[in-house]
């Protein structure tokens, strides 16, 4: 069996995160919807609040990643000594940082700004304006990171 090191430790558990940052935001992408309440649903609210509990529940997971992502990033720039590399790779990284600072950013205006108004619409028409707001945000999110992703794996060689 191969040795287990540091660097492998540091590695998996980059890749871990992006694995449940990247995929758990594909997967609720796809999981939302069948949440929604149907036209002819006799209790909106309770389906609205449902879609409420789980995008709790994932943000919890999700900003964890998040933060082990930013963390194992720094440790992985330390590891690599970044002042070593050429200049391409030294570009490729600053596209794959606002790649993250994006998808980061776009994911905190859906949570701080966007479901916010979604959840005080008063009228059909507004909530549909803002639950258009809100998925573009989380569409924006989303393709950030999986950018990043590819990036990453474009630095890794």
């Amino acid at each position: 069996m191969l040795p287990v090191t540091a660097t492998t430790i540091r590695l998996f558990l980059h890749v871990l995160a992006a694995t449940v940052w990247v995929g758990g935001q594909l997967t609720l992408g796809a999981i939302i919807p069948a949440l929604r309440p149907a036209p002819d649903d006799p209790d909106p609210e309770a389906a609205r609040v449902r879609i409420r509990t789980v995008a709790r529940r994932f943000q919890v997971v999700a900003w964890s990643a998040f933060a082990v992502l930013l963390l194992t990033g720094i440790w992985n720039l330390q590891a690599l000594h970044v002042g070593d590399q050429s200049g391409e790779w030294l570009a490729t990284l600053l596209v794959k940082l606002a790649c993250v600072a994006v998808s980061g950013g776009a994911a905190a205006v859906h949570i701080l700004v966007a479901a916010p108004r979604v959840r005080a619409a008063t009228d059909d028409a507004a909530r549909r304006k803002a639950a258009a707001f809100s998925g573009a945000c989380e569409g924006i999110s989303v393709l950030f990171a999986i950018a990043a992703l590819f990036l990453g794996v474009l630095l890794g060689g």
